[in-house]
């Protein structure tokens, strides 16, 4: 009988008017990979926080036993000396230090008043090499790429002397490679003894690693899966997350005449903000139609988001030259202001960094694009402001008990409807979004599908940049194709495929 290494019985965890778990049970075997899946607010971050000690003992009720020993954690730096440690989906790196002193921050070397720097960095220097990340520990966070970043938290995490590693949609941000990459050392961790909980949307990742598959919905416990003995698929899974089956993974789109072109760019460059002697976009050509859904596709870096800010307003780049036409007629943006004046809409791929003020409540998030719509003599009129976000938290079916909720408080899926609803409110013709369903449940994703197609067949203007293959297959109507700051294919729908987008890629000759 396999050893349990970690039991959870019964938790339960209140927020102001909502209960998020509701006597949740887990077991997780020692060695495996255990697997938790659900929509977004489901309760399986909060579960995790719990565990971890991030929500600490007493505001809570409910068991955690690790290793034979019930555990009342007061504070995470507890959780850790017991060798639980958790990689949030947001990455607690510094930029500007190096990845050796990131690595040791709240865990130095050396004495109280002296920190070891040499014993810090040979240190680090062997818990990369376990992950297999070839940089050296003296290298700056801000100077490596997101992949990287996620291997330093886990060699980080290493250095904590892990026994228990928890990891909260660990590959949200990365491309194909780099998420097959990461899933392979967790299976090489495993084979080495390692038990890890892996939270993920991505149901594919979750079939490829997981011994057992925990789904929970609505802060309860709905069924565990053992990969070894049930037979599991990608819709049984679905299934026990939002209690129906989802026949399409993409809504249908009801008959929409798309019309002439409404935004175009023409040999649009841009330079980076830093590096100003690197194009990061050269000499890119492309347009989108009324009524039209134009898929970006690309590698991570290809230069898709620096495009989509760079015709922002210009709130990327240095150095921009190019022409933008808005329905024919040429037109320079000079900032961001400007740029919503013209109707366009950018829906940032960091709805948490750049997209919301997490302090601020629902209503005050859903008008700040279009305040002055709201205002008499300068003055807001609180009333309408508050009709308009409980107008738009029924249209897109935002769950939250009431639109005074910080958006903080909301789960990644909620999140991403609040933004998407600051910009549908600020009544754009071109609306650009990045990477609009990252991190988020399939279910959450169907209803944003669901308000993209009801855009378009408004007749607005949707330019969708996004890493996932199958989305942009399945909910455009032209795929372009970037690699290395260029435009290097483009394609109808009915003649694109991952394998067609991929060659685009290779045979641009700058694939690697």
């Amino acid at each position: 009988m396999a050893n349990i290494i970690l039991e959870m019985k019964n938790i339960t965890k209140e927020f102001p008017g909502v209960k998020a778990l509701d006597n949740v049970n887990l077991k997780v075997e020692e060695g495996e990979i255990h697997a938790l899946v659900g929509e977004n607010g489901a309760g399986k971050s909060t579960l995790m926080n719990v565990l971890s000690g991030i929500y600490p003992y007493g505001t809570y009720t409910g068991d955690i036993v690790y290793n034979g020993e019930v555990c009342q954690f007061s504070k995470i730096k507890d959780s850790e000396e017991k060798g639980i440690v958790i990689i949030h989906q947001e990455l607690a790196l510094i930029p500007y230090m190096t990845i050796g002193e990131n690595m040791f921050l709240g865990n130095e070397k050396g004495t109280k008043f002296n920190v070891n720097w040499d014993e810090t960095y040979a240190e680090a220097d062997k818990y990369l090499k376990m992950v297999g990340l070839s940089e050296s520990s003296h290298t700056l966070i801000k100077d490596i790429g997101v992949g990287k970043q996620q291997l330093v938290e886990i060699a980080k995490a290493l250095a904590k002397n892990a026994k228990l590693l928890i990891l909260d949609e660990p590959t949200s941000s990365l491309n194909e490679s780099d998420s097959k990459a990461l899933l392979d050392l967790l299976l090489k961790f495993k084979s080495e003894g390692m038990t890890s909980i892996i939270i993920s949307h991505k149901l594919n990742e979750v079939a490829y690693v997981a011994d057992h598959i925990t789904v929970v919905r609505d802060g309860s416990t709905i069924e565990t899966m053992d990969a070894s003995v049930d037979e599991i698929s990608e819709d049984r899974i679905i299934k026990g997350m939002v209690g129906r089956e989802i026949t399409d993974r993409f809504p249908k789109r009801p008959d929409v005449v798309i019309g002439d072109k409404m935004m175009e760019v023409k040999n649009w460059t841009v330079h980076h903000p830093k590096y100003t002697e690197r194009k990061v976009v050269d000499g890119v050509d492309f347009y989108v139609r009324r009524g039209e859904v134009v898929g970006i596709a690309g590698l991570m870096g290809a230069g898709r988001t620096e495009l989509a800010m760079s015709i922002f307003g210009k709130s990327y780049g240095t150095n921009i030259s190019g022409e933008l036409y808005l329905d024919g007629n040429q037109v320079v943006l000079k900032n961001i202001k400007d740029a919503i004046n013209h109707k366009i809409a950018y829906v940032t791929e960091d709805r948490k960094g750049n997209g919301l003020v997490l302090s601020n409540p629902i209503k005050i998030n859903t008008t700040l694009a279009n305040l002055s719509s709201l205002c008499t003599r300068r003055v807001i009129d609180r009333d309408a402001e508050y009709q308009v976000a409980v107008e738009y938290k029924e249209k897109l079916k935002t769950k939250c008990p009431t639109v005074e909720q910080n958006v903080g408080n909301l789960s990644g899926g909620n999140q991403q409807k609040v933004l998407l609803a600051k910009w549908m409110f600020a009544d754009p013709d071109v609306l650009i979004l990045d990477e609009p369903t990252r991190g988020i449940d399939v279910g959450a994703k169907y209803e944003i599908y669901c308000i993209i197609n009801d855009l378009v067949a408004a007749g607005k203007s949707v330019v969708m940049i996004s890493s996932e293959l199958p989305e942009v297959l399945g909910m455009s109507d032209r795929i372009y194709v970037m690699n290395e700051g260029r435009m290097v294919g483009e394609l109808d729908a009915s003649e694109a495929s991952q394998e067609v987008i991929m060659g685009c890629i290779l045979k641009s000759g700058r694939g690697e």
